[in-house]
């Protein structure tokens, strides 16, 4: 079935007529860029000057305020930064619907010196929907990845594969300046360790979505934004940041294997150019990173209960990496109301991984086997986007589109040596995936009396081929029966409208979001397990409400529902196995079902002077769940299957706390807080390979939390001083749970010339205690993990503004 979306919603005008008193709208710009402000204070007074009511400009930069009666009165416009602007507004008696239109507000250059010491923006929004990150603000992770500048945001936490997780989940749709990438994933999260920081400006966690975005990620949506500059003519950064890693050791290597990395040298170079006139913004960022790194050293016991000999291995794998990312593009002003964006993002990733994985017996008998490879892998993509932006007459009235089309490559090379007692011999694996895709947005937004209608369609088509070739040596172990490709094609056809309605005490947000997912995954026939290919066209429905209240000047109160999706990517179904641990053999599952997740929640916020407290309860339901299975193959006990497998239903609810306080002028504080339960049901199902495994397990529940401090403090001499603290406590996964472990981290950083120039020092888990420690009960077996991959990291940074 093609697109055959018959939509219809929205209720434009279901609340008109429930004030008669008269509504001023209008929005808030930056003069020199011509973009949106938010968060701008806008004050309505009286004739004598006394001030009635206030209100904050939205993301867009507009602003409403209703209830107003005839009379004169004085808007005034101010943000810290930049100079105030005021507009007189007479209000009569028949027109109730006013549109000042767009109010300009320059930079006021002599301040800026002093907003940088003075003041910082609330990390959660006016709306409660949002919370933002300044990555200036995070000294004690500079100078890294962006993975590793998210370890210490209140409600994120990291596992051990790179993947963020957002309330407990790492269903997360992470995007790039409001876009989907390469540089992140399609859909499914990627690369975030290998995106440095250097041209990063902040970060957006939204939990709950409107119908505008795409509705893949039950957890919510990582927004990366990068540095752009709003002054005219031409501006730039350079910087450069060094660092050492592994500084200590925590435990000893197993006898007769490489030496671990330690000291692991890390550069990252970066420049952000950037010239702007009245007609024309050109921007260039570019940043590098060099690294060796501990990738993995985990410890594997493993205790089973069918007489199998017990067994100990370490899993050691040192990384040698280049990375390099660069943003190039150009801002058309063509007149006043129209706007034409062309950008390319270039990625390109090469590193070397060495492995080694000695298996001895747990009794002391000696060693059982020895496992050696070296995985040399090269990922490479280009991002090409266009970007039409018109305004119309009246203030907020937009239509936007956006073409992007992304080629890609991941050229995976992994030769491997098996060394046992009837056995010495490498085989080798290559494996090729190229992936395209090409999308088409379209926005609308159209302001209404006390509100406004949002209205879009998005198409994506994406394919992603895959050759699988294997080379084996005598007495090889890898499976012939494989096949020796695989295709992938997603199209996503969706179409959305959201309504916003905003009054002196209420707002109600409402949308409505219509995605049909055409998926067909193809298999080599010549495959032995998966004997028929995986498609199916579905048409979904994803609404989302919200309902905010401002109970008073300062407390407001937010209800929120959503429907949300995860859609299984390339990755969860190829049927290739990796071959980096033999006996713990990874796969997917081309017979994977989307999860599907609805999501309950009431927040509050409210604030003081120099501080607030955000508190938030929520609840999802999810049905068809998707992860990772660990069942021992009874033709080779000693072989553990790790297979994606679809379970039953879940739940998981919970609790979040921020807290941020300005204690003086000089000393800042925020603390995070996040409590939930998760809870699997019991499920009974079969994987498929290698041969067909029953598997069982109970229900699953257990409760976790994690914590994050962070304080900041301004030195004489501008120095600036932060300590942050990281704690994640004990949780649950299906077949068993993670124990607790935390992180204390620190960063001093100091201006100099005139503020043109900073120079940091910071240091990553200064203790070295932030090890992963699992327990896992497969069929048959109990699997003890202790991971003590490298989190402890010093690094040395430099950057200078022009």
């Amino acid at each position: 079935m093609k697109l055959q979306i018959i939509f219809f919603f929205m209720f434009c005008g279901m609340f008109s007529g429930l004030y008669a008193q008269s509504v001023v709208s209008g929005r808030v710009m930056d003069k020199a860029s011509k973009t949106p402000m938010d968060y701008t204070s806008v004050s309505v007074l009286n004739n004598n000057g006394s001030m009635l009511t206030g209100v904050i400009t939205g993301t867009d930069g507009r602003f409403t305020v209703t209830d107003l009666k005839k009379g004169t009165y004085t808007f005034l416009f101010s943000y810290i930064g930049y100079h105030s602007d005021s507009l007189t507004v007479a209000i009569g008696e028949i027109n109730n619907i006013y549109d000042i239109g767009d109010i300009m507000l320059a930079e006021n250059v002599a301040l800026i010196g002093e907003v940088v010491i003075t003041g910082r923006a609330d990390i959660v929004s006016g709306r409660l929907e949002k919370k933002t990150y300044s990555l200036q603000d995070n000294i004690s992770q500079s100078g890294g990845s962006v993975l590793e500048a998210m370890r210490n945001l209140p409600g994120v936490t990291v596992d051990q594969e790179g993947k963020v997780l957002l309330r407990g989940s790492d269903k997360v749709l992470v995007l790039i300046d409001g876009r989907q990438s390469s540089l992140t994933g399609f859909g499914n999260q990627k690369g975030l360790d290998n995106i440095s920081a250097s041209n990063i400006a902040r970060i957006e966690i939204v939990n709950n979505p409107s119908a505008k975005f795409d509705a893949q990620g039950m957890a919510g949506i990582v927004n990366i934004i990068y540095k752009e500059e709003t002054k005219t003519g031409f501006n730039g950064e350079v910087g450069f940041n060094f660092g050492l890693g592994e500084l200590t050791k925590r435990k000893s290597n197993l006898p007769g294997i490489m030496d671990k990395y330690s000291l692991t040298p890390k550069y990252n170079p970066s420049v952000s150019l950037n010239y702007r006139t009245d007609k024309v913004n050109l921007f260039l960022q570019s940043d590098a990173m060099f690294r060796r790194k501990v990738n993995c050293n985990e410890f594997t016991t493993r205790k089973y209960t069918d007489g199998t000999d017990d067994v100990i291995s370490q899993f050691l794998e040192n990384r040698s990496q280049q990375q390099y990312t660069v943003k190039f593009g150009m801002d058309w002003f063509i007149g006043d109301n129209d706007q034409l964006t062309f950008f390319g993002l270039f990625e390109d990733e090469y590193h070397i991984d060495r492995g080694h994985v000695p298996y001895d017996y747990v009794d002391g008998s000696g060693r059982k086997r020895f496992w050696t490879w070296a995985e040399d892998e090269r990922t490479w993509a280009m991002n090409y986007s266009a970007n039409y932006r018109h305004k119309f007459a009246q203030a907020g009235h937009v239509l936007e589109a956006t073409i992007l089309y992304t080629h890609g490559v991941e050229d995976e090379l992994f030769p491997f040596t098996d060394s046992t007692a009837v056995r010495n011999s490498t085989d080798e694996t290559r494996l090729i995936a190229k992936e395209k895709i090409a999308s088409l947005n379209i926005d609308y937004v159209k302001p209404l009396f006390a509100g406004r209608i949002e209205a879009g369609t998005k198409v994506q088509l994406r394919s992603i081929p895959i050759t699988y070739d294997i080379f084996p040596g005598a007495n090889s172990i890898l499976d012939p029966d494989l096949g020796k490709w695989s295709e992938y094609k997603e199209d996503i056809y969706a179409l959305y409208a959201n309504y916003v309605f905003e009054s002196k005490f209420i707002d109600v947000e409402a949308g409505l979001r219509a995605e049909e997912a055409v998926i067909k995954y193809h298999i080599d026939p010549a495959n032995a397990y998966y004997n028929r290919n995986q498609s199916y066209d579905k048409l979904s429905l994803f609404p989302n409400v919200r309902v905010s209240f401002r109970l008073a000047e300062d407390h407001k109160l937010s209800l929120f529902y959503n429907r949300r999706v995860d859609r299984p990517g390339e990755f969860d179904l190829r049927p290739f196995p990796k071959y980096d641990d033999p006996e713990i053999l990874k796969t997917g599952n081309p017979y994977l079902k989307p999860q599907f997740t609805q999501l309950f929640e009431i927040a509050y916020k409210t604030s003081w002077n120099g501080g607030s407290v955000f508190v938030s309860g929520y609840y999802k339901d999810i049905s068809d769940i998707f992860t990772r299975i660990y069942a021992s193959d009874p033709s080779q006990p000693e072989i553990i299957n790790a297979v994606t497998q679809n379970l039953n239903k879940g739940q998981n609810y919970g609790a979040e706390v921020i807290i941020e306080q300005q204690i003086t002028k000089k000393w800042n504080f925020n603390a995070g807080f996040n409590w939930y339960r998760n809870i699997i049901d019991a499920f009974e199902g079969t994987i498929i390979y290698p041969v067909d495994q029953p598997f069982s397990f109970g229900k699953t529940k257990g409760n976790t939390w994690n914590l994050k401090l962070n304080t900041s403090v301004k030195l004489p001499k501008d120095f600036d001083l932060q300590a942050s603290y990281i704690y994640y406590a004990k949780d649950i996964i299906p077949q068993g749970e993670i124990a607790g472990r935390g992180s204390f981290d620190l960063g001093i950083r100091k201006k100099a010339f005139g503020g043109k120039a900073e120079f940091s020092l910071s240091a990553t888990d200064i203790l070295n205690t932030f090890e992963i420690k699992q327990t896992i009960n497969g069929q048959n077996l109990t699997m003890q993990k202790e991971n003590y991959y490298e989190t402890q990291v010093v690094t040395l940074g430099m950057k200078y503004n022009f």
